[in-house]
């Protein structure tokens, strides 16, 4: 099972929480991924942020990363969204 975490931060409290699972091995690991943000988003009402080269290299290194307003084209009213893989 793939499972990520999403969490909303807004001044270094937690806003809202979700964890999503993705069943579906058939899917490549990258594929899962982007279907675990868009899932995330979707629940939390957000557009997908956009993928930056720090967000790919943190990812790739911790396989966790952070969105802020940079990502995002609308604007949000928290400081970021934490994306981290917990079970793979």
């Amino acid at each position: 099972m793939f499972r990520v975490w999403g969490k909303i931060m807004k001044e270094n409290r937690l806003v809202k929480d979700t964890v999503i699972e993705i069943d579906d091995y058939e899917m490549s690991r990258t594929k899962r991924v982007y279907k675990a943000l868009e899932d995330m988003c979707y629940e939390f009402d957000l557009a997908v942020p956009i993928w930056l080269k720090k967000n790919q290299e943190d990812f790739i290194c911790y396989a966790r990363t952070r969105f802020t307003s940079d990502n995002f084209i609308d604007s949000i009213d928290f400081d970021y969204l934490d994306f981290h893989v917990i079970e793979e």
